[in-house]
C-alpha cells in the first residue's frame, strides 16, 4: 500500500499533460494551417504585392517577412518535436534537448515605424497571427518544462484571502 502522506506532497506536472492534450492538437493544426498560408502568400500574392510598394515599405516588407518566417520555422520545429512526445515517438528527455536548439527569437514588443502601414494588410494580419501563436507556443514551453508564466500584476491568493476573512471574523464574534 502507498503512503498517503508521499503520495499528497507530490505536484503534479500539469505542463506535459497539457502538451499532451487535445488542445495540443489544436495548436498544432492552427501553427501548420498559418505557415502553410504564409508561405503561399508569400510566393504569390505577396510576391506581386511587394513589387508595388514604395521603396521604404519594401525593404520593410522584405524584413518583416524574414522575420515572420523564421518565427514560424522555430514554430514549426518545436510543433513537431512535441507532436512525436505526444506519439511517443520520442522520448520527453529527447525532445527537451532538441528544442533547447531552437532559441526562439524574440518577438519585437511593437510594431510600426515608417513604411509599416504601407505593408500589405494581408501580410500585417500574418505577422499579428504569428505573433499570437508565437505567445501561445512560448507559454505551452515553459508549462512543459515546468516554469509557470510569468505575470505583472502580483498573484493574490483568493483561498488564502478569503480564509483571512472568515479567521478575522470568527475573531470579532
Amino acid at each position: 500500500m502507498a503512503d498517503t502522506n508521499e503520495t499528497s506532497n507530490s505536484a503534479i506536472a500539469l505542463g506535459p499533460r497539457i502538451a499532451a492534450s487535445g488542445g495540443f492538437d489544436q495548436l498544432y493544426r492552427e501553427g501548420m494551417g498559418l505557415i502553410e498560408a504564409v508561405a503561399s502568400y508569400l510566393d504569390q500574392e505577396g510576391r506581386h504585392e511587394s513589387r508595388l510598394l514604395p521603396r521604404e515599405a519594401s525593404f520593410l516588407y522584405a524584413t518583416e517577412s524574414m522575420r515572420l518566417t523564421t518565427r514560424l520555422m522555430q514554430i514549426a520545429s518545436w510543433l513537431l518535436l512535441q507532436r512525436a512526445v505526444n506519439e511517443g515517438e520520442i522520448t520527453r528527455e529527447s525532445a527537451r534537448a532538441e528544442k533547447e536548439k531552437v532559441q526562439f527569437s524574440a518577438t519585437p514588443s511593437e510594431r510600426g515605424g515608417p513604411g509599416y502601414d504601407h505593408l500589405p494588410l494581408q501580410l500585417r494580419d500574418f505577422i499579428d497571427q504569428g505573433d499570437k501563436l508565437f505567445d501561445r507556443v512560448t507559454q505551452l514551453d515553459q508549462l512543459e518544462r515546468g516554469k509557470l508564466p510569468e505575470t505583472t500584476a502580483p498573484q493574490v491568493n483568493g483561498i488564502a484571502d478569503q480564509f483571512s476573512r472568515l479567521q478575522a471574523a470568527f475573531r470579532r464574534s
